[in-house]
């Protein structure tokens, strides 16, 4: 599984490669890109990570906590279980900000063969691990 140094890497690099670009690169990778801001459940700070958006229902956004398919969840998920007032920021666009609301057991079941069906690497991260992977509603305030 992915160690936080190689996740919060491979964020940098994210960063970088739209900065580098201009935006032109990196806000679109066989999805949505999306910049997700919580606030730290142990520091208070806001904390950001670049997340991809496998589907969207209307203003409405979400994001799997699926941290490639290791046991644990990844922080921004227990950042926002703790406090879900967050903001979202789409192809740099300014931040709004949004709720974070996690599926429930019906949700899920309702787009989780669609989101696994479509994003293949989805599928494969549920297998690595005993744990549900959650979805996440990123709703409008």
């Amino acid at each position: 599984m992915p160690s936080d140094f190689t996740l919060k890497t491979m964020n940098a690099v994210h960063r970088g490669l739209i900065k580098l670009t201009g935006g032109r690169v990196g806000w679109n990778v066989a999805m949505p890109v999306l910049e997700l801001t919580t606030v730290g459940r142990k520091s208070g700070q806001a904390r950001s990570v670049m997340l991809t958006s496998p589907h969207q229902e209307g203003d409405t956004l979400v994001v799997v906590a699926s941290r490639g398919g290791d046991d644990t969840h990844p922080a921004w998920f227990l950042n926002l279980r703790d406090n879900p007032e967050v903001e979202v920021s789409l192809k740099g666009a300014p931040r709004k900000p949004m709720r974070a609301r996690i599926a429930d057991t019906e949700e899920r079941a309702r787009l989780w063969p669609k989101i696994a069906a479509d994003f293949k690497n989805y599928a494969q991260y549920q297998t690595k691990t005993e744990r549900e992977i959650p979805l996440v509603f990123l709703e409008p305030r």
